[in-house]
């Protein structure tokens, strides 16, 4: 599986590399998500596992982190590049073993490439 820049982090969102992120709390471009239950780069495709809690969905999501926008770590916040509803329709995350399942993260990785960068419109 090749890596691709859905897995890193964008080199501008102020993320360190070894910084812990759990217990951040992850607000989408509409409102708060949730918080970072961990993160992982199994295979170097770097995620986070976001608990979103019964009241939103019910379940936890893994983001890839080339959607972070931004890091806050005094106020312990990451931003994302998309909104609520589509981080729930991304493929439902249920057991770990799929962060380690190609079929799972390409499907994931597809899902977040298909969403429209924040500032363009479609035709």
């Amino acid at each position: 599986m090749t890596i691709d820049r859905i897995w890193s982090y964008p080199a501008d969102s102020g993320h360190a590399e070894g910084q812990d992120l759990t217990g951040y709390g992850v607000i989408a471009t509409d409102g708060s998500l949730g918080h970072v239950e961990r993160e992982d780069g199994h295979h170097g495709m770097w995620h986070l596992v976001v608990d979103t809690g019964v009241w939103l969905f019910g379940r936890s999501a893994v983001v890839p982190a080339g959607v972070v926008t931004s890091v806050d770590g005094t106020g312990r916040r990451i931003s994302l590049s998309c909104t609520v509803d589509e981080v729930k329709e991304a493929p439902r995350f249920r057991t770990d073993s799929e962060t380690m399942d190609p079929a799972y993260l390409t499907a994931v990785a597809d899902h977040y490439r298909r969403l429209t960068p924040r500032g363009t419109t479609t035709a």
